[in-house]
């Protein structure tokens, strides 16, 4: 379905009506089975109409439920972490070389590390893998 703005010609008169594809207003008027709905009149024609475009409002609400899906996400993420990992903090390059080298059978860990680090790390074939984090006292 699509809506037309339309105009009459011989009063001025404007008013909307739908139609089932493009081409059906075109075959109607060809027709003469469109007519003014003020004067009656069967010389109609589309006016100048405005793209249906969202409200920024509608936008600023899909934006946020996207937020929150993806902080909810992180969230379930971070809480596997913490259950199935041994939390290092800062000592994580030092922890994940010994576990690496001394091949210690342990469980997994995670912490904090510079970029520097984790390049270090990788360059010594030492797999570990990024992801966002946040706080718990974050909203």
């Amino acid at each position: 379905m699509i809506k037309y703005n339309l105009i009459c010609s011989k009063c001025n008169f404007t008013f909307n009506s739908w139609f089932s594809t493009s081409s059906e207003f075109d075959r109607l008027k060809k027709k003469k089975m469109i007519s003014c709905t003020s004067c009656e009149s069967d010389n109609i024609s589309k006016s100048i109409m405005s793209p249906s475009v969202p409200r920024i409002k509608q936008i600023d609400k899909n934006k946020v439920k996207i937020k929150k899906e993806i902080r909810k996400k992180i969230l379930e993420y971070q809480k596997f972490i913490k259950d199935n990992s041994t939390y290092v903090g800062e000592d994580f390059a030092y922890e994940a070389r010994s576990l690496h080298y001394d091949k210690k059978k342990t469980k997994s860990i995670y912490g904090k590390a510079t970029k520097e680090e984790i390049d270090d790390l990788e360059e010594e074939g030492i797999e570990t893998a990024t992801i966002p984090w946040i706080k718990d006292y974050e909203n």
